[in-house]
This record gives structure tokens, C-alpha cells and sequence, in this order.
């Protein structure tokens, strides 16, 4: 082999830098590129699990409120016991309470 043919097979050191720069920098760019990717896809999917989970959250307190109709026959409405409980215990506990004493101990 001749030195000309040896000198256009081989690379300088220069040309070896420059094409290590140049692999870095679309290294770069790819990683930027797919990171921004990444991230776009990220936020999408958590506006839509965010957005279920807060539209169940609030189906189920309907619910409960009584506001929306039972689903399936499942009643889970707990305003009809609540105000079944302080019909009967809540507002018996306070007949029991001796208002006569508690004013006239505020008003001494």
C-alpha cells in the first residue's frame, strides 16, 4: 500500500474530533427531542387520569348526597340516615340537657 492510499482510508485526529463533536451534539438533539416527547405524552395522560379520577370522585359524592339516583340499585345516600340519627339521638340528647342550670351559671 502506498502512503496516498493509506492517508485517504485513515482520519485525522482533527476530523475524529470533529465527528465526535458532531455524534454529541445530535446525541443532544435526539435526547431533547424525545425528553419533549416524553414529557408532552406525560402531561396528557395525567389530565386524563386526573380529570376521571376528580368526575368519580365527585359521581360518588353526588351520590351520597343523595343528588344523583343509585346506580344498580346500590343506594349508598346517607343524608336520609344522618338525619334519621339526629332525629332520634341528637336531638333526645339535647331535650336531657338542664338549660335552666347552664344559664343561670352563665349569668353568675
Amino acid at each position: 500500500m502506498t502512503e496516498e492510499k493509506i492517508k485517504t482510508l485513515c482520519y485525522t485526529k482533527d476530523e475524529v474530533d470533529a465527528m465526535i463533536a458532531e455524534a454529541v451534539e445530535e446525541a443532544r438533539r435526539i435526547d431533547e427531542a424525545s425528553m419533549a416527547k416524553h414529557n408532552r405524552e406525560a402531561t396528557v395522560i395525567s389530565m386524563i387520569l386526573g380529570f376521571t379520577t376528580l368526575a368519580l370522585f365527585v359521581d360518588g359524592l353526588l351520590r351520597i348526597l343523595g343528588i344523583i339516583p343509585p346506580f344498580m340499585h346500590i343506594d349508598v345516600n346517607i343524608i336520609e340516615k344522618i338525619a334519621d340519627k339526629v332525629e332520634t339521638d341528637v336531638i333526645d340528647k339535647i331535650k336531657q340537657v338542664p338549660y335552666q342550670k347552664i344559664i343561670q351559671g352563665i349569668r353568675r
